[in-house]
C-alpha cells in the first residue's frame, strides 16, 4: 500500500506583502515550479515564490478542507499562522529542500486549537 502524503502551503513574496494558499502532493516539485515561473496565474504575476508556512495531511479531503479555511482567513489570521512557526519569515524552500521552521520540542508545544 502506498502512504500519500498531502501538503497545504503558504507562498509570499520577496517583501511579505502577498499570500498565497495551495494545496499539493510534492512540496518541494511545488516550490520548484513556483520558483522557476511554471505555474501561470497569480503567484506568476505577483512573484509569489517563498516558501512561508505548510502543514502536511495524510488525506486529501483534510488537506482541501484546511486549504479552504486558510483561505477564509483575514490576512491578519494568515500572519499569525505564518509568525507562529516561522516568526522571520525565511524562504523554507532551499534547492530542492524544504526546511522545518521549528526544532521538533517547538513543534510539540503548538497547541493546533490556538491556530
Amino acid at each position: 500500500m502506498k502512504i500519500h502524503l498531502y501538503y497545504v502551503y503558504i507562498l509570499s513574496n520577496k517583501n511579505n506583502t502577498v499570500v498565497y494558499t495551495g494545496v499539493t502532493n510534492d512540496l518541494a516539485r511545488r516550490c520548484h515550479e513556483h520558483k522557476n515561473k511554471l505555474i501561470k496565474g497569480f503567484t506568476e504575476n505577483y512573484n509569489v515564490d517563498k516558501l512561508v508556512y505548510f502543514e502536511l495531511f495524510d488525506f486529501i479531503d483534510l488537506t482541501i478542507r484546511r486549504e479552504k479555511q486558510i483561505k477564509g482567513y483575514s490576512r491578519k489570521k494568515k500572519e499569525d499562522l505564518i509568525n507562529k512557526v516561522n516568526s522571520e519569515w525565511i524562504d523554507l524552500y532551499d534547492n530542492g529542500k524544504i526546511k522545518l521552521p521549528l526544532s521538533e520540542s517547538q513543534i510539540k508545544n503548538i497547541n493546533p486549537d490556538s491556530l
